[in-house]
């Protein structure tokens, strides 16, 4: 893409350009958000976006075309403390789910606004966010029945390890996915 840059973000930055966060939202999951599920509800997604940014760790980056927001991707590092590994199925070991703090980084999104689809930015993106992360591995969720997002996934070298449904109310059943870093 032409004249494309990245910005990074930490939880204070994010909370300050919120607005721009849900516009790409909305950009981004016009389909999820008119199919009137609760999940996908702005408000339900922005609730999430402002838990992630009450906790330290959080890593945002967001694609500008000229100074066009156009996609933003983040995650954070899993604490020693999460619960993310419970209720996983099937049940991973444990020197698996063990988590230092250091050990596993979090991709929680990666959303392109629908004008900018198919220009390869959430690959660009992808890259960009975790080419600078020191954790050893990745780990995201993805909704099993999302084909073009899960075959991208594996092309990128995700794999597979188990499936979860989140805490947060009405969420779907995900597939569980982890990447070692750094990525090539």
């Amino acid at each position: 893409m032409p004249d494309l840059t990245f910005r990074r973000y930490n939880a204070a930055g994010a909370r300050q350009i919120r607005a721009t966060v849900e516009a790409i939202y909305r950009n981004s999951y016009t389909d999820a958000i008119a199919s009137d599920d609760p999940f996908d509800t702005v408000e339900a997604f922005m609730g999430r976006f402002d838990s992630y940014t009450s906790a330290g760790g959080l890593d945002l980056m967001i694609a500008y075309s000229r100074d066009d927001p156009v996609g933003q991707t983040w995650g954070w590092p899993l604490s020693q403390a999460t619960r993310v590994w419970q209720g996983v199925s099937p049940a991973l070991p444990e020197e698996f789910i063990a988590e230092t703090g250091h050990r596993t980084f979090q991709l929680s999104e990666i959303m392109v606004c629908q004008a900018y689809t198919g220009q390869h930015l959430a690959h660009a993106m992808h890259d960009e966010l975790l080419s600078a992360r020191t954790e050893e591995r990745a780990r995201l969720l993805v909704k099993p029945q999302n084909v073009a997002a899960y075959r991208a996934y594996r092309r990128w070298g995700w794999r597979k390890v188990a499936q979860r449904r989140p805490e947060w109310p009405n969420a779907p059943l995900y597939d569980v996915l982890i990447l070692p870093l750094p990525i090539a």
